[in-house]
């Protein structure tokens, strides 16, 4: 059963539109969740929302957002007024333009959700959107508000539907000039480049997001379940790694491990093919005139 959406509309293109429903491609459902309790007593810690200034408990009702422009002071919006931001991507997403993919900086990249026809009506219209963009193999821009903001989307088909992923905006993104200035401009030389290239090659495979698990949720499950049942809880090895000292040594015993855990040798050199020499054709004899 699909989950209940997370927002509701129109797709537009130009003057092509159809109702769809977005909701959430990914889930966190399956991470265990922490209470916060009282050591002394065992029971849960209740969170309570007090008045900052009187310290007396403030019921949901009395609860209002607010915006400050000054030292204590507030601008004050109730639920009602910023549901009524008038924006038309609140009810709306128009494709604006299309990019090909390999323009999009992956570092944009934010939350992915799967958006699909609302209903029979929809689907046909829908369908020309996501075919149109399939064939030319390009990806659509479009704002959407979710969660009363307005976010930058990027729509791609994937199977039926369509994977909306939205963007971060160019100033929630950091120049990388800041980490990276001081690192110096290293000429690598070229038989360590070799050797490491090697590595690469002996570890390449395809994705497979089947062969990784969370290591640390999984830990984290043995460590309750050793808790709960009295055993003796796992401990972590503290082996770190350290700054490599000789790194062509570090190189060179990398790629022989590689090698041997992948049942792999040194190729032997090539040898030279050798025609075999035809036998020599037997000699006609020459008859003298007589």
């Amino acid at each position: 059963m699909a989950p209940r959406p997370s927002w509701k509309g129109f797709l537009k293109l130009s003057l092509v539109s159809c109702a769809v429903s977005m909701y959430p491609a990914t889930t966190t459902s399956q991470r265990i969740r922490f209470n916060i309790i009282n050591k002394a007593t065992g029971n849960r810690i209740h969170n309570e929302v007090v008045d900052a200034e009187t310290g007396e408990p403030v019921e949901p009702e009395d609860r209002i957002k607010g915006y400050q422009v000054e030292k204590g002071q507030y601008v004050l919006l109730d639920d009602e007024e910023l549901d009524n931001v008038a924006l038309t991507s609140t009810h709306t997403i128009d494709i604006d333009e299309f990019v090909p993919m390999a323009d999009v900086d992956r570092i944009y990249l934010d939350e992915s959700y799967y958006i699909a026809p609302q209903d029979e009506v929809a689907q046909e219209a829908f369908a020309v959107i996501r075919e149109a963009m399939h064939k030319e193999d390009l990806a659509g821009l479009a704002r959407v508000v979710v969660y009363r903001r307005e976010r930058l989307l990027l729509l791609r088909p994937r199977g039926k539907g369509l994977l909306a992923t939205t963007l971060r905006y160019q100033d929630e993104v950091r120049d990388e000039s800041e980490y990276f200035e001081d690192i110096p401009s290293t000429k690598v030389p070229a038989d360590m480049l070799k050797l490491a290239t090697h590595i690469l090659e002996t570890k390449k495979g395809k994705f497979d997001p089947a062969k990784f698990e969370d290591r640390y949720e999984t830990a984290l499950k043995k460590l309750v379940k050793a808790k709960h049942t009295g055993k003796k809880t796992p401990v972590a090895s503290d082996s770190r790694p350290s700054n490599v000292v000789n790194l062509m040594d570090a190189l060179r015993r990398s790629a022989k491990a590689d090698r041997d855990k992948a049942g792999r040798r040194e190729p032997a050199p090539a040898r030279r093919k050798t025609r075999a020499r035809k036998p020599a054709a037997p000699r006609r004899k020459v008859r003298k005139a007589s």
